[in-house]
């Protein structure tokens, strides 16, 4: 793209008044970017109002530096680079949402959409969910997308923390690709604790963002962005969602916008269950496992085959601890009450299951049990 080219792009986005409602009927009525620009206050008061006119033909003041900083950041590395509408590298998807954006920053070395007219859209999956999820919900999160990945889905989130960051790690587990929709510019990292996870999805997937470099993380940017997660994906799987989340309103949104839902039951006590439980009551596809989403987008799932087994080496029983904690959190005096084991060696054992990943501590001294991935 031209800097003259870039310079108006950038100028509409930074209009006062000009969102990108606005902005496609006058990329409509004028056939570019540029064009608009060239128009008189006459022409312009035709189509909208004279603020409207006046504000199009005001230069925003931050235009010139905004034009530089966008300049440098596209010529500071190869897999940088900034999409518009009509584009040939514009997502197809997203010009079915109710509101797609003008301008999509992009970082990374995935060009989904340049295969998006030859393979099926199911090949990307949204997975959401709790910014603090249970251990067993970051184990979930993880792992299904480690699965997903390995099976050729690319795995669709949001960057954030808890499941948002698990996912995007698990399917470059699995060796998969990822795409992050975030909701600041990207020439920042937010949460600052996922800057590694970022590079790593920089090399081996997409970062997306529709807002302008140097934007910081605003609230109301969190639930926008989510319309383009769930735009961009044949489906959006919930792992674990409070009742009031964003992750809600992106299983909202992919409903709305046709998609499927999917979300994992936990435990009636949990309240990061609720919110996946109110899905399905509405309707959402219960998942229990990768392979119940994978058979719903019909695409192919290599389970490992079992192998035959004898007495000798069949699996050991579990320990009974496990079997008294059952899968809900539970404290420690319960835990003395159910087994009869006093305070010491019960913590032991806690001890020597926790070290080996079965068992993981809460908050509020409660322990719970990890099931198998």
């Amino acid at each position: 793209m031209e800097a003259d080219e870039l310079g108006a792009w950038l100028r509409l986005s930074l209009t006062p008044g000009v969102g990108n409602e606005t902005a496609r009927k006058l990329l409509a009525a004028f056939g570019s970017a540029q064009a608009i620009f060239e128009q008189s206050a006459a022409t312009l008061r035709q189509l909208g109002s004279e603020r409207l006119a006046d504000a199009l033909q005001t230069e925003p003041k931050a235009l010139a530096a905004q034009l530089q900083t966008t300049l440098d950041w596209l010529q500071a590395a190869d897999n940088r680079r900034i999409v518009t509408l009509g584009d040939a590298g514009y997502p197809a998807a997203l010009l079915d949402i109710e509101d797609p954006p003008s301008m999509l920053y992009m970082l990374g070395t995935l060009d989904p959409w340049a295969q998006a007219a030859t393979e099926d859209r199911a090949l990307y999956l949204a997975i959401v969910g709790s910014r603090n999820p249970t251990p067993q919900g970051e184990a979930n999160a993880r792992q299904f997308a480690r699965v997903f990945g390995g099976a050729g889905l690319c795995v669709v989130s949001g960057l954030a923390l808890g499941v948002d960051g698990a996912a995007h790690d698990g399917a470059l587990l699995g060796g998969g690709t990822t795409l992050a929709v975030v909701g600041t510019g990207l020439d920042r990292v937010y949460p600052k604790q996922h800057l590694d996870l970022a590079h790593r999805i920089a090399q081996q997937g997409l970062i997306i963002s529709e807002f302008p470099l140097g934007t910081p993380p605003l609230t109301s940017n969190f639930p926008k962005r989510n319309r383009l997660i769930s735009g961009l994906s044949q489906g959006t799987l919930v792992v674990e969602a409070a009742l009031k989340s964003g992750s809600l309103i992106t299983a909202r949104l992919a409903a709305e916008q046709g998609k499927d839902v999917f979300a994992i039951p936990g435990s009636i006590h949990a309240p990061q269950s609720r919110g996946c439980h109110a899905l399905i009551k509405q309707g959402a596809k219960l998942v229990e496992s990768a392979q119940d989403v994978l058979e719903e987008l019909k695409r192919p799932y290599a389970a490992a085959k079992p192998t035959a087994s004898t007495g000798a080496d069949a699996a050991p029983a579990e320990p009974p601890l496990l079997s008294a904690m059952g899968f809900d959190a539970v404290s420690l005096d319960a835990l003395q009450a159910r087994t009869g084991l006093e305070t010491a060696p019960l913590q032991a054992q806690l001890l020597t299951l926790e070290m080996a990943g079965e068992v993981a501590r809460l908050p509020g001294g409660l322990f719970q049990r990890m099931a198998c991935g």
